[in-house]
């Protein structure tokens, strides 16, 4: 049997590109070789495409795919020579210049099949404020923890004022159109909340602020396109008081409690929830819908990530093995997804 092709994109420009390339190291470690040969291209920091490693069958566990620290300058290509007939892309790439529409918009200008969401879903679920937006026009009234936003050129003075009017402290700042938790502080009064809008600006001009809520973090996986299917609840323990980029990927303080430890009721809301958000924001392939859940038992939606991490201790993969999807076959199906959703882009170009 002729194997297919699977191109991974991994590395980019966002400020998430380390969990990138731990995501694609474990993929390759997870690919069926009898039926997949791996290619792997990287996209540097400044956004040069690289030619990397092809794997024919399981690599070393010890096996390292390149980054910006071991880059071949000879090895760099134009990036339409990824282009390959009848090849599917993985682009794991999360944050801005990855998984906001623009690698997703390139991809379908090459004509090729790519896991995850399309152009403008992947852009609405990047953006945090544009995802609350959506969603709120929802007759369903898929519940929100209060916010306010913060735009660059703003007056600065007025949004402190309007955050400790609308909001109660402590409050949480985001960039929004980062992820992975970068860019994100808390702030318990007026001067955290300067100096932490202040370093959201550096990842981005527009700027969520949201109060913040003493809750348990609960995930929950999708994938489908037209047949959407979603997992039981995961759960993200903390051993740390604020679940930050170094927490989750640097450290890796924190465990997993799959299934979580919630009701019936609990369990079945938040997945109704998470496919209601996914079909609201016109999602396809895959995706992972994380909750805030109160000790009182109120259930707030977090965000959708369209791109969810791939590391071996990633909270996406680990819920569909609990599901009885192994790593291994998720990848297959994710591809299959990919190929049936170009077949439909295509059919459509009338």
């Amino acid at each position: 049997m002729k194997k297919e092709t699977l191109i991974l994109l991994y590395g980019g420009r966002s400020a998430e590109r380390e969990v990138s390339v731990l995501s694609a190291e474990s993929i390759i470690q997870a690919v069926n070789y009898d039926k997949f040969l791996v290619k792997t291209y990287f996209i540097t920091q400044t956004g040069h495409f690289i030619k990397t490693q092809e794997f024919s069958q399981l690599p070393l566990k010890t096996e390292k795919l390149m980054t910006n620290d071991t880059v071949i300058a000879s090895q760099k290509i134009k990036p339409s020579d990824i282009y390959e007939k009848g090849a599917v892309v993985f682009p794991i790439l999360h944050g801005p210049m990855g998984e906001d529409g623009s690698v997703q918009g390139f991809l379908e200008i090459l004509k090729m099949p790519y896991v995850g969401t399309n152009i403008l879903s992947s852009a609405l679920a990047m953006d945090k404020i544009a995802t609350k937006q959506v969603l709120e026009s929802s007759q369903n009234q898929i519940p929100q923890v209060p916010y306010i936003t913060y735009f660059e050129g703003e007056d600065l003075s007025q949004t402190v004022f309007e955050a400790e009017n609308k909001l109660t402290y402590p409050v949480f700042v985001k960039p929004a159109n980062m992820g992975s938790s970068v860019g994100i502080s808390k702030a318990r009064n007026q001067t955290e909340l300067k100096t932490a809008i202040a370093l959201a600006l550096k990842y981005d001009s527009r700027i969520l602020i949201e109060e913040g809520v003493k809750a348990r973090e609960i995930e929950v996986g999708i994938l489908g396109n037209t047949e959407i299917k979603t997992t039981l609840p995961g759960e993200v323990v903390k051993n740390v008081a604020f679940y930050d980029y170094e927490a989750k990927y640097i450290d890796n303080q924190i465990k997993m409690a799959i299934p979580a430890e919630v009701s019936e009721e609990i369990s079945a809301k938040m997945r109704q929830y998470a496919k209601l958000a996914f079909q609201m924001l016109g999602g396809c392939g895959l995706s992972r819908c994380d909750f805030f859940l109160t000790e009182d038992g109120h259930i707030y939606l977090n965000e959708l990530n369209t791109m969810p991490g791939f590391t071996q201790w990633s909270m996406y993969p680990l819920l569909w093995e609990n599901m009885g999807l192994s790593y291994s076959d998720l990848i297959e199906r994710l591809v299959m997804l990919a190929k049936e959703k170009f077949d439909e882009r295509e059919n459509h170009l009338l």
